[in-house]
């Protein structure tokens, strides 16, 4: 049952289904709809700046109850959640925080396309529920942002190459500011596309020469757009001006090479270029995971080779979605990573490479002692007629957000 009371009403486990916003173009408030209430901070931000608010008595705790219930284990994404979940409860909350922050993303952007100030804090949100996300579960939310259609690219583009950068920035030992740094600058990188005429930034086929040189005006927008803010920092701004540039210096828009370029800034141009080739775009399919990391590794000269490393140690060498042929002539598809090895992922088998007929779906654990099953290659989707790979690992989680 909906009902809308004082904020001063509102307490921890409530279920929040709308606000009766002071501010609609505040991030903050797209984020926290339709969940429950579990974070102190989020509450003393709502009742300082808010007087109602609608919440579900259905689904949370209500007014009228003088003792209400011990918050039980949360049944969606609390901002200092960070236990390790399995990959299927990750990606019912990975679902949810993609929408809700691709929502927040447009809002950002449409106000650096207004000249409006940016709100850190929100930013700073918004990142950190990312980076929950990433700690639970290293892989649901970046293979869930991989799911994209081209209408909503720019926005979840910036979501995807945040949650890259994070568990990057974590596989390579960086230090908890560091980590929160990266993301917010992945989030950021590509705050200039909203600067290049829509024409161009949103053409259904591929770029003449003349556009695709206005189009790689975007990181001096997007530095011209971040560099007023004392707010914003030096690495988010360096990064969104150089994340175009390569090792062997051929890259833009200052041509910088080897370390001239930032750590921050290397790091950058992995997660844009994976999650960039990985999309389908309006103009070309997405390469499989599996395929682009192995296109990516033959570039020579243009990524660290260094971070490189650890970028596949990331996401593994046979990301989640690849679809792969095991020894004992089963087809599947790789559903989770192991911790214990790259090599051997769990895979959910779906077809006979022999006899190319369907069998019933069952996981299989190549980490188990009684294993012994591997993996022969990857394998390409269209070479077996297979449309859609995700649906077989993400089910309904596949569609795009």
């Amino acid at each position: 049952m909906l009902r809308k009371i004082a904020v001063a009403d509102l307490t921890l486990g409530m279920y929040i289904h709308e606000f009766c916003r002071p501010r609609a173009n505040d991030p903050f408030w797209t984020l926290h709809v339709e969940r429950e209430l579990r974070d102190e901070a989020v509450l003393q931000r709502i009742q300082q700046s808010s007087r109602e608010v609608w919440i579900d008595t259905g689904r949370g705790n209500s007014p009228d109850e003088p003792n209400p219930p011990q918050v039980q284990a949360p049944t969606t994404v609390a901002l200092g959640d960070t236990a390790p979940a399995s990959m299927d409860e990750e990606l019912a909350r990975a679902r949810l925080i993609c929408g809700r922050a691709k929502a927040a993303v447009m809002t950002m952007f449409s106000d650096a396309r207004m000249g409006r100030s940016m709100n850190t804090e929100d930013v700073d949100l918004l990142v950190e529920e990312i980076s929950n996300s990433v700690m639970r579960h290293p892989h649901a939310l970046i293979s869930l942002s991989r799911l994209k259609t081209s209408d909503e690219y720019t926005y979840m583009h910036s979501v995807a190459v945040c949650a890259l950068m994070v568990a990057l920035a974590r596989q390579m030992g960086l230090s908890d500011d560091q980590v929160r740094e990266a993301g917010v600058a992945g989030l950021m990188h590509d705050v200039g596309k909203m600067m290049i005429a829509p024409a161009i930034l949103n053409k259904p086929d591929r770029l003449t020469a003349e556009e695709y040189q206005a189009m790689k005006y975007h990181p001096q927008a997007g530095h011209k757009i971040l560099k007023g803010s004392q707010q914003v920092t030096a690495v988010v701004k360096d990064v969104c001006l150089h994340h175009h540039e390569k090792m062997d210096g051929s890259g833009y828009p200052h041509g910088l090479k080897g370390e001239e370029i930032s750590m921050f800034a290397r790091m950058s141009a992995i997660c844009d270029v994976y999650d960039a080739v990985t999309s389908d775009r309006p103009y070309k399919k997405g390469w499989d995971a599996a395929s682009s990391i192995r296109e990516m590794a033959s570039w020579r000269g243009h990524f660290d080779e260094q971070i490189f490393q650890h970028f596949v140690k990331t996401i593994g060498i046979y990301p989640v979605g690849t679809l792969v042929r095991l020894k004992s002539e089963r087809l599947g598809v790789v559903i989770e990573q192991s911790e214990q090895s790259l090599l051997r992922p769990k895979v959910k088998v779906f077809l006979s490479t022999h006899s190319r007929a369907s069998l019933e779906p069952k996981v299989v654990d190549l980490t188990h002692p009684l294993e012994q099953d591997a993996i022969v290659k990857f394998e390409l989707a269209a070479d077996w007629g297979i449309e859609d790979v995700d649906r077989m690992w993400a089910a309904d989680a596949a569609t795009p957000v």
